[in-house]
């Protein structure tokens, strides 16, 4: 019975319908867009708009969990749309928040829960679908995150000018809703143990009964902490660009407010591009090789910055960046499903995100920080983010060292 169900399960829709709610949901990204015309039209300054968008992304480890452990127990579907339900509705009542508390609530929390949830079903219960090509599916799933803030921007932006802000939310509210419905319709659970015809997955050397592990088990492991703390570097230098792109743009490249735009759009399409073009090179080389590829990219990029003072520096920084933010974004999930399995994919994905949850929380900050007390200068910030990768690198060095003597003892 269980044989006939997997060969029925049709991979591919399930992986383009989960990437169409991701679509929906990464629009949290596209926020600088409505954060201008909220401040202007509802008398409220750019640190009270901007509060709404830290409480969306400080609450993201709640759901992740939540939502994992939710998914690694068959409810991936339910999982799924009533988290996209709740961000859609969040977005709308956006549009009709009078009060900043009220932003707070609809943007920041019921949109953040609801966007975390969905992220963490379609991710996980996706990504087991595909114990063949998990870093393919799992750039893909990403890229849909990552991808959603290119086509709402300039949406939103549109619907902003000829109506205004809270129109636009409400719209798009109403959107998003009715995308995660359709959607949820070709959205199926992960069978248990599934695998895809002509495959044969490896054998774990050592533990021929497979290598999951539930987070308990996994907390006392040493990758655990080092798989974390290389989240937290991978996802530091995207995170520093992210917040700060436009800034660094005008402040040290000299370009006009629009140009910097259209280059926060590039570094957008690139982080999108990166999730599935770093997911098929860890799918070929191993998830630990593109990991060193990717932090050494990142160290060549922000040289790149530093030495030179042209728009063409400052593009060619920004691309690579953005690709290789894209990268760690692709290359952790299946990194976590090798080293603690399948089953329990989703809360421990949960809990290794939270690495980038303090990122999100630290980067920024440092970022502003010095370029504050350097008149503007985000040098600095550059030399501290080098470092940083420089730390992933070893990081790296640690566990692969680590895992060559666990195989090695295993064999013997």
């Amino acid at each position: 019975m269980e044989e006939i169900m997997i060969t029925k399960v049709n991979r591919w829709q399930i992986l383009i319908a989960s990437t169409a709610v991701l679509l929906c949901t990464g629009a949290i990204y596209a926020f600088s867009v409505f954060a201008g015309p909220l401040s202007a039209t509802k008398n409220w300054s750019m640190g009270e708009v901007m509060t709404a968008f830290a409480i969306n992304s400080a609450i993201g480890p709640i759901p992740m969990i939540l939502g994992g452990f939710l998914t690694d127990r068959g409810l991936a579907k339910w999982t799924i749309t009533i988290g996209g339900l709740m961000f859609g509705l969040g977005f709308f009542l956006s549009g009709m928040a009078n009060t900043t508390t009220m932003l707070y609530l609809t943007y920041g929390v019921l949109g953040g829960l609801g966007q975390g949830l969905a992220y963490s079903g379609c991710l996980s219960n996706t990504i087991k679908l595909f114990p063949d090509k998990k870093g393919l599916a799992s750039g893909i799933i990403t890229a849909g995150m990552g991808g959603a803030a290119i086509i709402a921007a300039p949406i939103g932006n549109y619907l902003i000018q000829t109506h205004d802000v809270s129109y636009a939310f409400r719209v798009l509210g109403i959107f998003y809703m009715a995308v995660v419905v359709t959607a949820s319709l070709f959205i199926k659970k992960a069978p248990v143990g599934f695998q895809p015809a002509g495959w044969t997955p490896p054998t774990v050397k050592g533990n021929p009964k497979g290598n999951n592990k539930n987070w308990r088990d996994m907390l006392k492991t040493p990758n655990f902490y080092l798989i974390f703390l290389m989240m937290f570097t991978g996802a530091f230098s995207g995170l520093m660009i992210a917040s700060n792109a436009s800034a660094i743009g005008q402040q040290m490249f000299h370009l006009s407010a629009s140009t910097a735009a259209f280059y926060v759009s590039l570094y957008s399409l690139s982080n999108c591009c990166g999730r599935v073009f770093w997911g098929i090179i860890s799918d070929r080389l191993g998830r630990n090789q593109a990991l060193n590829m990717i932090f050494g990219a990142v160290i060549a990029a922000f040289i790149m910055l530093v030495a030179f003072s042209s728009s063409l520096g400052f593009a060619a920084g920004i691309i690579v960046l953005g690709l290789c933010f894209g990268g760690v974004m692709g290359v952790f999930p299946p990194l976590v499903m090798e080293n603690y399995g399948p089953v329990n994919q989703g809360v421990n994905y949960g809990i290794i995100f939270c690495g980038y949850s303090a990122a999100a929380f630290f980067a920024p900050k440092v970022a502003i920080s010095l370029a504050t007390s350097h008149q503007g200068n985000f040098t600095q910030a550059f030399y501290v983010a080098i470092c940083v990768a420089g730390i992933g690198i070893l990081l790296n060095i640690v566990y692969l060292q680590l895992k060559k003597k666990v195989m090695k003892a295993s064999i013997n």
